[in-house]
């Protein structure tokens, strides 16, 4: 493992760079000093909100790329370098779909702001973490001067147990990711994580074998391909596991850290 060729580095945020409090630690930023004057580009890529990103990265975010909800998004210094959408008649069928789901609340990841209806406080105060710019509307059918980025649909039974199977039907046409225990994100079928890091390698002439990535869920898994140096957390789920072809720390152990300080004095060394 020669470490020292690393040119990118992309990480994931919550499960990820982020502990189970949603926080980045004060390391991390050390590191990212030192990352910046070896000349290191850094990539952010979320299912988040690109608002909430860069609020988690406010000190650095006018020196990184951030991939956002899940990949139909990429920015650099509020820059759209690349959007990929959903059109408004797929939308429609979706929500319909997705409104049918028992318990289940609805969120539209438009390209301004998130959108939904009145779910109660309770809901309110979770979603508060994810996205840092939204509205709630009566009818998420009636958003309609925005673009359509993602739907992200929570429900608290479970997103692989029970959201998935009544969603996966859409998968010859869609990207349908469990996101998270409870999340489940459909989106355009070029709106991936893999995707996005590709076009930022490819414009920066960067290859997988100099790029670094560290992934801890299903939404993960097409950024792993991406790279030669592919971690997951400890605490992956088993496929973001199967499919990295190395492993770190877990989230709360600051394992991305911990490989990023091994990276730096590898490079340091040559």
């Amino acid at each position: 493992m020669d470490l020292s060729r690393i040119k990118l580095v992309a990480t994931d945020m919550d499960g990820t760079l982020l502990n189970t409090n949603g926080e980045v630690s004060r390391r991390f930023f050390e590191l990212f000093e030192e990352l910046n004057s070896l000349g290191v580009t850094f990539v952010a890529a979320s299912g988040r909100q690109y608002y909430s990103i860069i609020d988690k990265l406010k000190p650095i975010k006018d020196d990184i790329y951030v991939i956002a909800e899940n990949g139909a998004l990429t920015m650099q210094q509020d820059k759209e370098l690349q959007t990929t959408e959903i059109d408004r008649e797929t939308y429609l069928e979706l929500l319909d779909i997705a409104k049918k789901l028992q318990g289940s609340q609805v969120i539209v990841c438009g390209r301004k702001r998130g959108y939904i209806e009145d779910y109660g406080q309770d809901f309110i105060d979770m979603f508060n973490e994810y996205y840092y710019r939204y509205e709630i509307v009566e009818d998420l059918a009636e958003v309609i001067d925005d673009q359509y980025l993602k739907i992200a649909i929570c429900n608290q039974k479970g997103a692989e147990e029970y959201l998935y199977p009544a969603l996966k039907h859409l998968e010859n046409k869609l990207k349908v990711k469990v996101s998270g225990e409870i999340w489940l994100d459909l989106s355009h079928n070029l709106a991936n994580k893999g995707h996005a890091l590709q076009q930022l390698q490819k414009n920066n002439n960067i290859l997988p074998e100099e790029t670094m990535v560290f992934g801890d869920y299903n939404n993960d898994l097409e950024m792993m391909t991406k790279a030669t140096y592919s971690f997951a957390m400890e605490n992956a789920h088993p496929n973001v596991k199967a499919i990295a072809n190395y492993s770190t720390k877990s989230n709360n152990e600051n394992g991305v850290e911990y490989m990023l300080h091994k990276m730096i004095e590898a490079k340091k060394a040559r």
